[in-house]
């Protein structure tokens, strides 16, 4: 069965996500900013979500961390929780 493990960034509006993006392309650190912006108690370990598979996250997570290339930074990706950057930090098929 497929497994990944990833890190999130969630904030209110789609234009802070893709402001925190931005800064990320240039160069910021992309648990940093998890723990300054994120509004999930997940920013405080960066982001990070470990390890889950197919179905216990939400619809909308599954379509992005089970299709896009790891290591990459996507987003803004919206939820019934508002808006995520998603980044893939491993996967196995």
């Amino acid at each position: 069965m497929a497994r990944a493990s990833a890190r999130h960034i969630l904030v209110e509006t789609e234009a802070q996500c893709n402001e925190l993006k931005d800064q990320i392309a240039s160069g910021a650190d992309f648990g940093d900013v998890a723990k300054q912006h994120s509004r999930c108690p997940s920013g405080q370990q960066g982001g990070d979500l470990g390890e889950f598979g197919p179905g216990q996250m939400v619809k909308e997570f599954d379509e992005v961390v089970f299709s896009a290339e790891p290591n990459t930074v996507q987003g803004p990706v919206k939820t019934q929780f508002g808006y995520h950057l998603l980044e893939v930090t491993s996967r196995t098929d």
